[in-house]
């Protein structure tokens, strides 16, 4: 992604912020920034270019802004900038119904057995370690935690996501047992 796309998305992310959390974003950051510093910023586009210049910000490191966003309450936003890190802008299109009840059905069997080793498939399937930890903030319930996993899976999949797909990453993981639940319920009428 170009460095154009990157300064459009931040100004994107500015304009959504109101002045309350640009506040408690500057609170956040003022043992970095400094006091004299901090009374200048009277925008996101000039935090994020003090964040910048302070090596924290750049469009191959996007993971300070992203936890400063989940902090203030606005995961989000926080999930565009990781969306843009991924490289994968968020999917309107979906599988065919047939294949959708398919990834329904897997998702219902693989978060109601996957539990604690949820982070291993996430790798498995593609999905950043930023990503990971923005679904374990927003989810303290392990089925939940495994089915928003799933959902932003499927989301960066858009309509070539498979419920094979998933049985594969399962195997893979050695979650074999997991897998074999998920090819059951997918043979049962």
């Amino acid at each position: 992604m170009s460095s154009f796309q990157f300064n459009k998305l931040l100004l994107d992310i500015s304009n959504q912020l109101t002045e309350d959390q640009l506040s408690k974003m500057k609170f956040l950051v003022r043992d970095l920034v400094g006091k004299r510093e901090l009374e200048k910023i009277t925008s996101g586009t000039l935090l994020f270019q003090v964040l910048t210049e302070r090596r924290q910000l750049g469009s191959e490191q996007t993971e300070f802004l992203s936890k400063l966003l989940r902090d203030i309450d606005r995961s989000d936003l926080s999930d565009k900038l990781d969306n843009f890190e991924n490289g994968s802008a968020p999917c309107d299109d979906q599988p065919d119904p047939s294949e959708r009840d398919k990834l329904d059905s897997a998702t219902d069997v693989i978060a109601g057995n996957l539990g604690k080793p949820w982070r291993r498939l996430g790798r498995r399937l593609g999905l950043s370690d930023v990503k990971l930890e923005s679904v374990s903030t927003r989810h303290t319930d392990l089925e939940e935690t495994a089915r928003e996993m799933l959902k932003e899976w499927r989301k960066s999949r858009g309509a070539a996501a498979r419920a094979a797909e998933l049985v594969e990453a399962l195997r893979r993981c050695d979650f074999n047992l997991t897998a074999d639940k998920v090819e059951d319920a997918l043979s049962t009428p």
